[in-house]
């Protein structure tokens, strides 16, 4: 499943190679979100011009609608949503924690309402893994549980046993081959708890490992210190996965401390309100400033809004509420974190890594935009 290329030199970043059955994707990788079986504002033909090899969608926004029975009839998500390379499917666990009205932790699974009609649910993790087998996903996340930030060490404690609970019955529940099933490390921001996730998930031998309950409330430096502290602790020959890490300084920083992939709503989502992410940071493109600036959003960008419309055209659809702002926006900031991966491995490949971080940061955080 998973190749190791090479190894930064100076640096604990990795270029890798992760094969599935409906193709290869390279590593590290970000993963645009298709949350309910669609990347918003945009069109998978563009999505995939612009350098996607594996997108994510969410097992319990599908599950709810349009349910799994249509999947099943369609024939999978692939083919429902007409898109022919890998796909992840998260398991729904951080949309039941942060979503869903009603929810009740049981030892045999989630109890919840749904924050689309309210109406009630129960799923077990071997329900979880059933449903992500039928969407019939390239990788596959177990149901965990996460907890908030902060959490005292007892419930942490708690969230993370069951999460290894579910993780073994999510293990022995897999009946098709040719897909792969995620271990992912819970433990909050206790290290030892980390530590002790990470190895006796480890000692499971999933097929790749994910780090879930980050970035949901705690500092940089410590969400920093467990992705470095997890990667270090994990096997070199699977892909290392932190989930919902999206902003590129932050994605940067991971890379540099081992991990392989990620995710987040963020390019679309601040694209669809009028801000775009740049090699000189962001831009809030309603400003005033732009009214007669007719320089391209990102003049080192090569995508199609860069190479065609000026920052006072789309300030202009943004201010006229016309859509088409809103999808040139996001397919921006799409390119410009698929392009930053490409960026990211190549500098990987010459050894590169740490002089790369150190100029993109400094460009990134000190050319502040209007």
């Amino acid at each position: 499943m998973y190749t190791l290329i090479h190894q930064d030199k100076n640096s604990k970043a990795r270029l890798g190679k992760v094969t599935t059955a409906h193709g290869e994707f390279d590593t590290p990788a970000f993963m645009p979100v298709g949350t309910h079986a669609t990347i918003k504002g945009l069109m998978f033909k563009d999505v995939e011009e612009a350098g996607a090899q594996i997108i994510l969608s969410n097992a319990y926004h599908v599950f709810l609608r349009p349910g799994m029975e249509i999947i099943k009839k369609a024939g999978g998500l692939h083919k429902f949503m007409h898109w022919n390379k890998p796909i992840l499917t998260d398991s729904g666990g951080y949309q039941v924690f942060s979503l869903a009205l009603f929810r009740k932790m049981h030892e045999q699974g989630v109890e919840f309402q749904s924050h689309i009609d309210g109406l009630k649910h129960f799923l077990t993790p071997e329900d979880v893994v059933k449903n992500q087998e039928i969407l019939g996903s390239d990788i596959m996340m177990p149901l965990d549980e996460c907890v908030h930030y902060p959490c005292t060490k007892e419930e942490s404690r708690v969230a993370m046993e069951r999460t290894i609970a579910w993780a073994k019955r999510s293990k022995d529940a897999r009946q098709k081959d040719g897909n792969f099933l995620f271990g992912i490390v819970q433990g909050a921001t206790y290290e030892d708890l980390r530590a002790e996730c990470t190895r006796r998930l480890v000692d499971m031998d999933f097929d790749g490992y994910s780090i879930g309950g980050v970035s949901v409330g705690e500092s940089s430096n410590l969400i920093y210190n467990i992705l470095e502290m997890v990667a270090g602790l994990l096997p070199a020959d699977k892909p290392r996965y932190a989930m919902g890490i999206g902003y590129p300084f932050d994605i940067v920083e991971a890379v540099g401390r081992g991990v392989d992939m990620f995710d987040c709503v963020i390019p679309t989502r601040y694209g669809r309100n009028g801000t775009a992410f740049t090699s000189g940071g962001k831009v809030s493109i309603r400003n005033a400033a732009y009214l007669e600036d007719f320089t391209a959003l990102d003049p080192k960008c090569g995508c199609y809004t860069c190479r065609n419309f000026s920052r006072a055209y789309l300030r202009h659809l943004f201010n006229a509420k016309e859509m088409l702002g809103l999808i040139l926006l996001s397919l921006h900031n799409i390119y410009f974190f698929l392009d930053l991966m490409r960026q990211i491995r190549q500098a990987i490949k010459e050894d590169k890594f740490n002089q790369f971080k150190q100029m993109f940061l400094m460009n990134y955080n000190n050319q502040i935009c209007a």
